[in-house]
């Protein structure tokens, strides 16, 4: 009896040739990455309005690619969709909405009248956020979840598109220039950074919450509809410079711990370890830390 042809040559090829052909057979879960498609065109209307002039449009859409982006991750984990593929689709989305576009936006906004420094700057901006994404796909599996190491590229791009969204009004000027090649740089530096932010992954978003939690969105989406540009710069503004507080605050706290004079110090060894004898009769050789005799 002749054996199969293709069943033999499935079996002569590598395991991750195999996985390849399974993956290949299995397709890909269409709703996180349909939203994550969504994201990417947003990112690319971006820079088509950037280069031509239209900064609100731009700047709108970068936002509109965060509310995607962070829904395709949301669905995918509540519909366990998670998928390799959906990971390294989601960086590439992510590089084009958040890494080039804010870059390119930016650049063709103010940056340009700076010449090579503006250029300079937007460059910064975009490799900065290719390291980062490269970084976080390697270190997926070992981090922390609850926080992420260095700023995330769609904050960074928040801060970016909302400094653009806020000033698109704004006459050309090179104190303003210089403002901008500055804000875009630093994003792009706190991104390949070790500073912690806090991550909103954990939430969950199937659990119950108390009644005043919605009252409380409800508030928000309030004060972000009197003067959304600024509302979101300041929000953005605000979270990129929570990761440098933070730090700063813990290194205080550090240089305060080892700062204490020497009386508290020995007041708290003495805390710890207990020298003085119950018996004042027996030798003080015979005690050791704590009041145990020692044999």
């Amino acid at each position: 009896m002749e054996s199969d042809p293709d069943n033999s040559r499935t079996h002569d090829q590598p395991e991750e040739h195999q996985e390849e052909a399974r993956t290949r057979r299995r397709g890909i879960y269409l709703l996180p990455n349909l939203l994550t498609t969504g994201a990417m065109f947003a990112g690319f209307y971006a820079i088509l309005a950037g280069m031509n002039g239209n900064f609100h449009h731009a700047a709108m859409a970068i936002f509109v690619a965060m509310f995607f982006d962070g829904l395709d991750g949301q669905v995918a984990r509540m519909t366990n969709t998670q998928s390799a593929f959906g990971v390294q689709y989601d960086s590439l989305s992510d590089m084009v909405s958040f890494g080039v576009a804010p870059a390119v936006v930016a650049f063709s906004w103010m940056l340009e009248d700076l010449g090579k420094v503006g250029w300079a700057a937007a460059f910064i901006y975009a490799s900065c956020a290719a390291l980062r994404l490269a970084r976080f796909n390697t270190q997926v599996d070992v981090v922390d979840k609850r926080f992420f190491i260095g700023l995330a590229s769609p904050s960074a791009a928040a801060l970016v598109a909302g400094m653009v969204w806020s000033g698109y009004n704004e006459p050309s000027s090179t104190w303003l220039a210089v403002v901008a090649a500055l804000v875009t740089s630093m994003a792009g530096l706190l991104m390949v950074s070790n500073l912690r932010y806090k991550s909103l992954k954990g939430l969950d978003l199937k659990g119950k919450v108390p009644f005043v939690m919605i009252i409380a969105v409800a508030m928000i989406f309030v004060v972000i509809s009197i003067d959304p540009p600024r509302v979101l710069l300041l929000l953005a503004l605000a979270y990129a410079l929570s990761g440098p507080l933070v730090w700063l605050y813990a290194r205080y706290r550090k240089g305060a711990t080892k700062a204490k004079p020497k009386g508290a110090k020995v007041a708290e060894r003495n805390r710890d370890f207990d020298l003085t004898p119950n018996d004042d009769s027996t030798p003080k050789d015979n005690f050791s830390p704590r009041g145990d005799e020692r044999l």
